[in-house]
């Protein structure tokens, strides 16, 4: 369903494209031919981006996934810009109506602007998603925290996706910026990788050098069970990460505790692996606070309702490209940053990688690192 619906945006999108900046500003047929099929070529390389990764694997798709989703971005913003003058050539619609001349420069010109612009906003985006992610540092106030447990600190990382585009260098910048942010401990909150770990293994390697106080914690995102949960869980216990199925651990500082709990993602309902936060926090203390590791912040309203004190949530990637924010803010109840539902704090981090289009505009990679603190 989803490659059915992501088909038919990505032709209404070219054709959209092939009215505005082939059939509107061109006269003769030769031109009106050349960029037909420059725009056929395109959309063929953009479902090829999109489907064939899979199939092929990562060091084959790697030869086309570079241009097919650079063009994707630029696509996007093109189509974007082009929607925006939209506007103005209605406004103008009376006065060039029967002037071809001037509604010929009219259509040439927002064609020139659209082209500027999405072409600088995009690269100013490919800078952004492949540069050194944001280190975010947050203050989060927990109720019934202990005072042994103030200035606890989390290193917060999601949303990696390990495939075509990110390789080994990718984790290994990572870990070295959370090795040298010295934490307590680190939540990896799903979306490693998209393929096997016969493709990837040697990519998500450098994780076994994480250094925390407390270790690394894990739950799945929806990206684990499209490329193959199971192994990838195996796969991360083999390099000392401790997977949160459904489960918990208590950390302890003397007689003070904390409880870290974690479900699987509600992609995991598809694959006889649902999230069952009940089975997650059954036989904890109650005065104890807990912190929930949940891939979707949408899995927010359980923890709220279970007495959850901070959830920990990616998937999101902060929008990756404004202004879709938009659309993801209707289908999450957090985008980015810190909220509060009810009682609960929800985190979430915008990611260390990104999906699609190696673009990121108004929400830079990061990895965050939270440092609780006692709630008066």
């Amino acid at each position: 369903m989803f490659l059915v619906v992501a088909a038919a945006v990505v032709v209404l999108m070219h054709l959209y494209l092939w009215k505005r900046l082939v059939s509107d500003t061109t006269r003769t047929a030769r031109w009106r031919r050349v960029g037909t099929v420059a725009v056929i070529a395109l959309a063929v390389l953009v479902a090829a981006t999109l489907t064939l990764p899979r199939r092929l694997g990562p060091e084959v798709a790697q030869w086309f996934a570079w241009p097919g989703y650079l063009w994707f971005g630029v696509l996007f913003y093109l189509v974007v810009v082009l929607l925006v003058l939209e506007l103005p050539r209605f406004a103008l619609r009376r006065t060039v109506a029967t002037d071809e001349g001037r509604r010929l420069f009219l259509a040439r010109s927002a064609a020139v602007v659209a082209g500027v612009a999405a072409t600088g906003i995009t690269a100013s985006g490919v800078v952004s998603a492949l540069g050194t992610p944001e280190l975010r540092r947050v203050s989060v106030p927990i109720r019934r925290l202990d005072p042994a447990f103030a200035g606890f600190r989390i290193a917060v990382v999601s949303d990696i996706h390990l495939g075509p585009l990110l390789g080994r260098s990718h984790t290994e910048r990572l870990v070295r910026m959370i090795n040298e942010a010295d934490v307590d401990l680190v939540a990896m909150v799903g979306d490693l990788a998209d393929g096997t770990v016969a493709e990837l293994g040697r990519a998500a390697e450098p994780l076994r050098d994480l250094v925390s106080r407390e270790g690394t914690f894990f739950v799945t995102g929806n990206h684990e069970y499209y490329s193959g949960h199971q192994q990838w869980i195996t796969e991360l216990d083999r390099l000392g990460l401790h997977y949160l199925r459904n489960t918990r651990d208590t950390i302890t500082r003397g007689s003070a505790r904390l409880d870290v709990a974690g479900v699987t993602d509600v992609t995991g309902r598809s694959f006889d692996d649902a999230p069952d936060l009940a089975a997650a926090l059954s036989g904890r203390d109650g005065a104890d606070p807990v912190v929930l590791l949940a891939h979707q912040p949408v899995q927010v309203d359980s923890a709220a309702a279970a007495g959850v004190d901070l959830q920990l949530s990616g998937h999101t990637h902060g929008g990756q490209l404004y202004p879709f924010h938009h659309v993801v803010a209707l289908a999450q109840p957090g985008v980015s940053g810190l909220s509060q539902v009810d009682d609960t704090w929800l985190y979430v981090t915008n990611g260390a990688g990104f999906w699609g289009p190696p673009v990121r505009v108004g929400a830079p990679p990061d990895i965050s690192i939270l440092e609780l603190g006692v709630r008066r």
